[in-house]
């Protein structure tokens, strides 16, 4: 056997474990799920027929139908409800997601309830931590958060909402609101070569 399995772990029907992959302490696997090589799991949920690839899971839910890795990193009572995507190196603490959320690559989403259907976009970093006390976000269902955008908490979005890349949100949106908060782009014909030349 070149995994590791504990004794404490509920495995269902037509599970898969591949090579590598370590499951611990009170974890449940439902049926048909696929935990991939180099994954970890512990004290956690794993819906049925869920994929999971080379990812870390520490007590956590993921619903079933989901895909999750790889690379990614769920802890702290993260909760990812069905027919959800988490893909590569995408961070979920403290937050539910709930059903048919996209989160494709490069996200922190902490201390946060993101709602049905929303596409978080490349790089956005839920920012919960003022310095002193951690915040809380709200993201309602069918929105949009655009790439490299950052949401300042304590911040409530409504549903149907979109926010441009690279905007930084900290004040509340109204459900279809659309937001965008960046410089314009300035182009310097011939400017180059005074930096390039260094």
């Amino acid at each position: 056997m070149d995994y590791v399995l504990e004794s404490s772990v509920t495995v269902g029907d037509n599970v898969t474990i591949e090579s590598f992959a370590v499951v611990k302490g009170n974890s449940v696997l439902a049926d048909g799920c696929v935990i991939g090589s180099f994954s970890y799991i512990e004290n956690s949920t794993i819906g049925k027929n869920t994929v999971v690839k080379s990812s870390r899971i520490c007590d956590s839910v993921v619903g079933a139908n989901c895909t999750v890795g790889p690379n990614a990193h769920l802890r702290d009572s993260a909760v990812v409800k069905d027919n959800c995507r988490v893909g590569n190196f995408v961070e979920i603490k403290k937050s539910t997601l709930e059903d048919g959320v996209k989160a494709s690559h490069l996200s922190y989403i902490g201390d946060a309830t993101v709602g049905a259907n929303t596409n978080i976009g490349c790089g956005v970093i839920f920012v919960n931590y003022d310095g002193k006390t951690k915040h809380q976000t709200q993201v309602g269902r069918d929105c949009f958060i655009g790439c490299n955008s950052n949401l300042v908490a304590p911040l409530t979005i409504g549903e149907g909402c979109f926010v441009a890349c690279g905007t930084t949100v900290d004040k509340d949106m109204p459900s279809g609101a659309f937001s965008i908060g960046r410089s314009y782009l300035t182009i310097k014909e011939g400017k180059a070569k005074k930096y390039l030349s260094k």
